[in-house]
């Protein structure tokens, strides 16, 4: 283990969740916000760094923009800024818990969690070029996280997509190699990263990030979070 570089306390167990966009708004948000403010009521030796997806409203406004035209670095700049108007939502539904403010660059994430009352600390975007997973592995590997865990709409990863094929089968593990593999092909434009992407599979790669890959739920995120289970899909290192 490499001595602490971070003036962050390490004596404080720190879980990084990327939050898919699909849960903003939807009828399960208020129970993920109440799920996440128990955890940290049950189990006070822990910080949560939460990172919010973008969604369907960053879909939308990368949409509208596209049709006229807009570069890609520009699109991204707008699905950041989607993702952290998603992030004051979910600071507003955390209340007192979390740090009052979205922090915009690594270095504010790690100035946040200094103070031991930011129990959680909620980002979205912090760079073009970079999906919410890829941030959330970023922040994962600086601040040495007991565990990423990407809270997603689907239960685990599948052999395939499972919205195109019917043959598709969960995967309890998957090395980053063959979840590269896996998936091949999707997009990488803005607004397009979805399961996760190859910039954050080389972060978790080359740091060994203990990764879970699982559906964004209450009871996954405690069971996670508080019993150290892996409902879901394991990432495995090549």
């Amino acid at each position: 283990m490499h001595p602490n570089r971070n003036s962050i306390d390490d004596k404080i167990t720190r879980f990084v969740v990327k939050l898919s966009g699909s849960l903003f708004f939807s009828k399960d948000f208020e129970k993920v916000a109440e799920a996440l403010k128990d955890i940290v009521s049950k189990k006070k030796d822990i910080q949560l760094i939460l990172v919010a997806g973008g969604g369907k409203t960053a879909r939308e406004y990368i949409d509208v923009a596209s049709k006229f035209g807009t570069d890609q670095a520009s699109l991204d700049e707008i699905g950041i800024q989607a993702s952290r108007l998603n992030a004051m939502a979910l600071i507003a539904a955390l209340g007192s818990i979390s740090c009052p403010r979205v922090p915009t660059t690594l270095s504010e994430v790690v100035h946040a969690l200094e103070s031991p009352k930011n129990r959680a600390v909620v980002l979205g975007g912090l760079h073009p070029g970079q999906s919410t997973n890829a941030v959330a592995a970023l922040v994962a590997e600086k601040v040495r996280a007991r565990r990423f865990i990407n809270a997603t709409d689907i239960e685990a990863v599948y052999t395939e997509n499972p919205k195109r094929s019917k043959s598709a089968m969960p995967l309890a593990q998957v090395t980053t190699k063959e979840l590269e593999k896996i998936l091949a092909g999707e997009s990488m434009k803005a607004g397009g990263y979805d399961l996760m992407d190859p910039i954050a599979l080389k972060l978790i790669e080359r740091s060994k990030i203990p990764t879970l890959i699982t559906k964004c739920s209450p009871e996954t995120l405690s069971e996670s979070i508080l019993e150290d289970k892996s409902q879901g899909t394991v990432i495995l290192f090549s």
